[in-house]
C-alpha cells in the first residue's frame, strides 16, 4: 500500500484522538500515513431535512483531490452521517475502492446518556476504520461476530468485534497483495 492519507473535518478537540488513531494504522498496515487538511467543503454535504451529513457525498469530496498520490484515503469526522436507505451510519466506503469516512459522533458514550469515556471512543473509532478500509480492500461483511469485518447496528456491537480481521478475511486481503499486515491492527 503506498500510503493512506487521513483527513479529519469537523473533529474540534480531538487531536490525541488522531494521533492515536494515525499511529495505530501506521503500525499495523505499515505504511506511511499523512495527515491532509480537508481540500473540500463538508457542509455540502448536509442535509437540513435530516440534520446529517450524506456519507456517499463525503466519499465523492474526498476522492475529488487530482494530486494525491495515497492509496486509500480515510475521512474521519464529528459529524453525524447517513445514506439515503439508512437512519445512520457510523462510517461508508467504497467497496475496492480507494476512500472511506467514519464518524465518532455516534461512538462517543454521552451519546447514550453515559459519561465520556476516551479509551472507549478510541477502541470503537480504530475497529470501525479498520473495518471500512477493510471494505475498500474488497471485504463484505463477515458471519464471524469476532471478525472486525462484521456488521454493527449499535455502538455495543462494535465493542464485542475484536480490531482484527478474522483468519478468512485475513486470507482474502493477503491472497491480494493489498495489505501486509492485515488484521493486526490491534497488536
Amino acid at each position: 500500500m503506498a500510503g493512506l492519507d487521513l483527513v479529519p473535518f469537523y473533529l474540534s478537540d480531538r487531536q490525541r484522538l488522531l494521533d492515536q488513531l494515525s499511529q495505530r494504522l501506521m503500525r499495523s498496515l505499515q505504511v506511511p500515513i499523512r495527515l491532509r487538511k480537508p481540500w473540500f467543503d463538508p457542509e455540502t454535504a448536509f442535509d437540513p431535512s435530516r440534520g446529517q451529513y450524506n456519507s456517499t457525498r463525503l466519499l465523492r469530496m474526498l476522492l475529488d483531490h487530482p494530486s494525491s498520490e495515497a492509496e486509500k484515503i480515510l475521512g474521519v469526522t464529528g459529524v453525524d452521517l447517513f445514506t439515503p436507505v439508512l437512519t445512520y451510519v457510523f462510517g461508508e466506503a467504497q467497496l475496492e475502492g480507494r476512500a472511506a469516512v467514519v464518524s465518532i459522533h455516534r461512538l462517543r458514550a454521552e451519546v447514550y446518556g453515559l459519561p465520556p469515556d476516551d479509551s472507549l471512543l478510541f477502541g470503537r473509532l480504530l475497529k470501525e476504520s479498520v473495518h471500512e478500509l477493510g471494505h475498500s480492500f474488497g471485504l463484505l461483511h463477515c458471519s464471524d461476530p469476532g471478525c472486525v469485518m462484521h456488521a454493527s447496528t449499535y455502538a455495543e456491537e462494535i465493542d464485542l468485534k475484536s480490531v482484527d480481521f478474522c483468519t478468512s478475511c485475513r486470507e482474502i486481503v493477503h491472497s491480494q497483495g493489498r495489505l501486509r499486515a492485515a488484521g493486526e491492527a490491534g497488536r
